[in-house]
Formats: C-alpha cells, structure tokens, sequence
C-alpha cells in the first residue's frame, strides 16, 4: 500500500491506497501546535499534536486501529509545494533532493518548510519506509521561456525571481482523467477554483502558461488572496503597514474576503448583499479576463475544464464564466474531481515500478 502525506504549516492530510489505486483510507489532523482534531476512518477526536512528528505518530496509531499498519505501506509519496526551477520531475527522497527542498523554503516560506517537516518526521518514525515526493510547480516546467521570466535585471532573475505557477498536481491529475477517458482536447483552458485559483493552457497535454506566478499570490481573485495588483500598489501597502503586514493583507484578508466579507462561494451567494454579488462579479470577471490571455497563449481554444472545490460544485460560477467566455467559440466543457492525492500516488508507484 502507498501513503500519501499532504503537510501544511498546521495541518496533515494522508490518503492511503493500494497497488491498484484504490482509496483504502483517508483522514486529517489539523491545528498542529494546538488544539486540534483527528479525522482518520471512523476516527474522529480532539487531539495535542506538538508538532508534524507527533501528528504523525498519532495518525499512525489511528491508522492500526483501522487495520492498516506501518509495515503494510511499500513507500510514501509527498506533496511539495514548490521544487524551483531544479526539481521539475517526481523523485526519490534522497539527500539531494531534500536539499533541494530546503534551497526553495524562500520561495514557498508558507509551505515548504511544512512539506519538509512532514518528510523528516517520517523518516525518524519509520527509517527503512521509502519515500517519493511530487512537486505542484513542476507541471508548469513546460512554459517557455518568455512566458515565466519577469523583466527585471538579470541579477534579479537569477536570485530565482521568475514565473513558476501552482496547482500542477491537480493539472496533472486533470489531464490524466482526460486523456483516460479519451476526451484531452489539443487546446484546453484548465481552472482549478478554490480557495486558491488559477487557470492554465494546456497545449498537447502540456503547460504553456499559467496565472499564478512567482508565489500563488498572483492571477485570479482568490478566497482571501489579492490576486495579480500593481507592484506599486503593494510598495505602498508595505509603506503603510510595514512588510508583514502587507503580506497578511495581501494573502489573508483580500480577494472574495475583502471584497464580500465572506471568503467562501457558498456563503457569497447565500448573503444576499450587494457587496456579496459584487464579489462573485470580481472572481468571475478576472477569470474570464486571464482566460483571454490563456487562450491567446494557446492560439485558439478546444475546450474547457473545471476542477477544485467552486469547479467542480458551483453551477453559477461555471455558467458565468462559460457564458462569458463564448465568444472563444463553443466547445466542450468537462468537470474533473480533483484527486490530488491518487495522482502523486501514481508517480510514485510509476517511480516504484521503475526502480528508480
């Protein structure tokens, strides 16, 4: 059986399943370093998890009693944020690559100190279980060239500041499920719609272009991020409100947030509030206006594909944005299950199967 570790900075998701990659069990603990809960089967409990390790181990406990034990699991695979420009293929945990991990903490300060956490811990928990790692910007390691570099100095740039974009597990996830069911269009304009959002051109299967960037801060208007604003407008946040707390602005209290007062769809279209409605205009209108560059980059659009929580649930989103997007031409529309955690399961049972 494969484990598979989603490591936030407070919070640890796992999925387990077999060699035919099949969910056996699936479970959560979040709040790491407070009060949290356990959710793991039929599990389901407050707990004190001090740290990623301790979250483990409790997880681990959980997991027995559900009647899945540590020796039952063949490898476990992890999801990193972000792999730089260097670590643009699933892999082997090895010294390097944990270095290389390490070297992107700058880059991803949010999340991959959190996805490192979670491979250390494992390690000392279970020593002789082999571990893999998937990167979320690696999908994206397709762009060309002038699609990820920023014009700025070259002594900027080659500090690593520079387009890398998000949410590539789930494009890759899409595009498998796609191309499964014989359905992968040659141009497909992919939207993942969450809490955190982002479009992506998908030419022949692979990534052209993307709106997140050098963080996921950039691109769509988002739960509670900004989305793409004027750096000048963000010098100025940071002049007023120093930079910690331009970055809590920025990240935590803008996007659907700032403007509705509510960072859930569900709860937006439930208020009945001008501000609300507003807020939904916002997110849909900036979809359909960084669509307009994904389908430029692609030259030409064959079809469409929602995933992530709002793409796959929320009809008005999908409706709105689809109508507005017409003038493209008419063609098909997919929804696609994000299933994150089956993709990286099957990486690493590739890289298993492989030897590598």
């Amino acid at each position: 059986m494969l484990l598979v570790v989603n490591a936030g900075s407070s919070s640890i998701k796992l999925a387990v399943f077999d060699a035919g990659l099949a969910l056996v069990l699936a479970g959560s603990v979040t709040e790491i370093g407070g009060a949290g809960r356990l959710k793991l089967g039929t599990v389901d409990q407050v707990c004190a998890a001090v740290d990623h390790g301790a979250a483990l181990a409790l997880m681990f406990k959980a997991m027995a009693d559900e009647g899945v034990a540590l020796a039952d699991l063949t490898a476990a695979a992890h999801r990193v944020v972000h792999g730089g420009a260097a670590l643009v293929q699933p892999a082997r945990v090895t010294a390097a690559v944990i270095a290389g991990i390490e070297a992107c903490v700058p880059l991803a300060p949010l999340h991959n100190p959190g996805n490192l956490t979670a491979i250390l811990a494992l390690q000392a928990l279970a020593p002789d279980l082999q571990q893999f790692v998937s990167f979320d910007t690696a999908f994206h390691a397709t762009n060309p060239e002038v699609a990820v570099a920023y014009a700025l100095p070259e002594a900027e740039r080659a500090r690593g500041l520079r387009r890398y974009g998000f949410h590539g597990i789930s494009y890759g996830g899409l595009v498998q499920n796609l191309t499964a069911r014989g359905v992968l269009p040659k141009r497909l304009l992919a939207l993942h719609l969450g809490n955190g959002a982002s479009l992506c051109a998908i030419k022949d299967g692979v990534s052209v272009a993307t709106t997140m960037g050098y963080s996921p801060l950039d691109g769509l208007t988002m739960g509670t991020r900004s989305g793409a604003i004027d750096a000048n407008a963000v010098l100025r946040l940071a002049e007023l409100h120093g930079i910690a707390g331009a970055g809590r602005i920025l990240n935590r209290e803008s996007g659907l947030l700032g403007l509705g007062g509510q960072s859930d769809m569900r709860s937006l279209h439930a208020a009945g509030t001008a501000e609300a409605a507003f807020a939904v205009e916002h997110f849909c209108y900036w979809a359909v206006r960084h669509a307009g560059s994904m389908i430029a980059a692609m030259g030409g659009l064959d079809g469409i594909a929602f995933t992530g929580g709002i793409g796959e649930n929320d009809a008005v989103v999908r409706g709105r944005i689809v109508n507005d997007l017409a003038w493209a031409g008419e063609v098909p529309v997919h929804i696609v299950l994000a299933e994150e955690e089956r993709f990286i399961a099957a990486q690493a049972l590739a890289l298993l199967q492989a030897g590598a």
